[in-house]
């Protein structure tokens, strides 16, 4: 058997701005968060729930999506309405995304979703399993997921 993802921890450089991003713009509940100088920190996930996202604040600098580590983070809802009603919301928030709406996973297939960038430029994807049929896929030989 293989491990299941528990959580993702990811490093911000400014918690009370990435905390507002996650909690009002993506609807993440606070479950815990640590304020004690140099160690600043918030769990989020689903009211009563386990952690799902982790901010930690101790990063400097931007996202460098040339660096080994972290590629994007993706999250699933289950229908494209909910994926459209979360892209509505991230450009009321001036979300800065990959690609113009709801693009395919890849050509011809039936899921797809909203590719979009964090405050700290972390690479972040919304999909759903069904519904963005006819959808544009962005690259024709590769997943849109992979190159964004």
């Amino acid at each position: 058997m293989s491990p299941r993802l528990a959580h993702t921890g990811l490093n911000v450089t400014d918690l009370d701005r990435s905390l507002a991003f996650y909690r009002d713009v993506l609807g993440f509940a606070l479950l815990a968060e640590g304020k004690e100088d140099g160690r600043r920190y918030a769990l989020l996930g689903e009211d009563g729930g386990q952690p799902l996202v982790t901010l930690w604040q101790q990063a400097r600098g931007a996202y460098d999506r040339d660096r080994p580590g972290l590629h994007h983070l993706a999250f699933t809802v289950d229908s494209v309405d909910r994926v459209q009603a979360y892209e509505t919301a991230l450009r009321a928030a001036g979300a800065d995304f990959a690609y113009d709406g709801v693009v395919a996973h890849r050509e011809g297939a039936t899921s797809g979703g909203i590719f979009f960038h964090d405050p700290d430029g972390i690479r972040l994807e919304i999909s759903a399993p069904l519904g963005p049929d006819g959808a544009p896929a962005p690259h024709a030989s590769a997943p849109t997921c992979g190159f964004f």
